[in-house]
């Protein structure tokens, strides 16, 4: 309460200590920082808080009250009263051109062709919703300890089992470490691994965040352009060959959906070997694959313990769990728990535990089978609805992972389009967002698969094209008369 308030008791100053009290109340209930409705301690308990008698704090309520600023009852307690001339506090937007604007332009929704964030219908809400209910209680109910920094023993059991099975990784429980996401996970590790002032590949096109996070690391980046066969490591090689880090999505890359060749595999490995470099694999989409069975990690392939793999939940169930995972070298393990522990522990039990149970009875493996016939069924939809706009090139549309891409004429300014969706409904991601460098690339728009609206696809489909021709004819060059 007094933190939030910012209540700062002077007690060698001449006015009462009542009164500085009422004054800082009355100044947070003026100012927004208290709404109408938001609930006071009682006085017993603020004096408490604030270690003075109880009287002071029954004085400076009572002032309050009169003044109309709380009300209070025996069956709800004391409140913020509501004032029709209130002003509210407004969170400040963030700087145009910002990072963060960009961030929360891409993270907004949930909207039509949105990428990022799995399908509302796919996600098996209610089961989840009493397992964790169930887990709650056990954590509420456990000893008041301290949890494992690295991760509730089951839900590390239950990973590894999976990635044994699924994705091709043998690794031991005490290798597994639980995030809050890819974005922590990336965090932890370039924490662990101390690279500052060195040099990464990137993909080009590749994640925004990604990019920005190791901008942040103070790293400096080297993009590697994308190819069918994934980043193409030779390109490394050649422009980069000093490079401490690489930063790759081999199963589906982000955002063009190509996997990695062998070949290249191999060689970004022998790389990595050979000049004590390192490889974090971005575990893209993961199992959602939409033809055939995904491919086996990179990490799979790793025989001199280079590779640190980074999974997630949040497009397989959702980005509100905040839940992912490292598996990291066996050397390495005992300064990620160290780190982990000091500076990036894991997530409260609860949601963990209600994952490691969701694993363990087998729910996971059936709802990523229902998931990926439900995306195979939006993407044949999605694609039906797009082709007749194409406009005979069906090479302008193509599938991207869970998303289609849009490629658009030359110089089509793809994030004023993408922008100008946002007024109804719509959100693709522009291309050029993904890009790392400035050299020309041809723009496009990328909408999302699991997000495709079902019920009116066709509307949106048309909308969506009559605003890429309408900014496509401003820009057409005039014909002279």
């Amino acid at each position: 309460m007094d933190k939030t308030l910012n209540l700062k008791l002077d007690r060698a100053a001449r006015t009462p200590l009542a009164e500085q009290i009422r004054k800082g109340i009355a100044s947070a209930i003026e100012s927004g920082v208290l709404a109408p409705g938001a609930r006071l301690p009682s006085w017993l308990d603020l004096a408490a808080q604030l270690g003075v008698a109880r009287g002071t704090v029954r004085t400076a309520y009572e002032k309050l009250s009169a003044a109309q600023l709380i009300a209070a009852s025996r069956a709800s307690g004391t409140h913020v009263a509501a004032r029709p001339s209130m002003s509210v506090r407004q969170e400040e937007a963030p700087d145009p051109g910002s990072f963060m604007e960009m961030y929360q332009e891409l993270t907004a929704g949930p909207l039509a062709f949105q990428m990022g964030v799995p399908a509302q219908e796919a996600i098996p809400a209610k089961l989840f919703a009493r397992i964790r209910s169930s887990a709650v209680r056990a954590e509420l109910s456990a000893p008041p300890l301290y949890p494992d920094p690295r991760g509730e023993p089951e839900l590390r059991r239950e990973i590894a089992a999976y990635l044994a099975i699924a994705r091709g990784i043998e690794c031991s429980p005490s290798q597994v470490i639980i995030t809050g996401g890819f974005s922590s996970g990336l965090g932890l590790a370039l924490r662990v691994l101390g690279l500052e002032g060195r040099k990464a590949w990137v993909e080009n096109p590749g994640f925004p965040f990604t990019r920005r996070g190791l901008e942040l690391a103070r790293l400096s980046l080297a993009p590697i352009p994308v190819d069918a066969d994934g980043m193409d490591v030779d390109y490394g090689l050649n422009h980069a060959p000093d490079a401490a880090l690489a930063v790759v999505t081999p199963g589906q890359q982000a955002p063009l959906g190509f996997t990695l060749s062998l070949a290249r595999r191999l060689r970004l490995l022998d790389w990595a070997a050979s000049k004590g470099a390192w490889v974090v694999e971005d575990d893209y989409l993961s199992e959602l694959q939409m033809k055939g069975r995904a491919s086996p990690a990179l990490a799979s392939l790793d025989r001199a313990g280079r590779v640190i793999h980074i999974g997630s939940f949040s497009k397989t169930l959702t980005p509100a769990l905040r839940l992912g995972f490292l598996v990291v070298p066996l050397p390495l393990a005992g300064r990620f728990a160290e780190v982990a522990a000091c500076l990036s522990p894991a997530p409260g039990p609860a949601v963990q535990l209600a994952t490691a149970a969701f694993m363990r009875d087998g729910h996971y493996m059936r709802h990523l089978r229902r998931t990926k016939r439900i995306y195979a069924t939006q993407t044949d939809a999605l694609l039906k609805c797009l082709r007749p706009h194409a406009k005979n090139n069906a090479n302008d549309i193509a599938v991207a992972g869970l998303a289609v891409l849009l490629r658009l004429p030359d110089g089509a300014p793809d994030l004023a389009i993408a922008r100008e969706t946002l007024s109804f409904g719509l959100a693709p991601t522009p291309l050029s967002l993904w890009c790392a460098s400035t050299a020309p690339v041809r723009s496009g728009l990328l909408l999302g698969i699991a997000t495709a609206p079902q019920k009116r696809l066709a509307a949106s489909c048309e909308r969506l094209y009559g605003i890429i021709d309408r900014f496509t004819e401003q820009r057409a060059p005039r014909s002279s008369s």
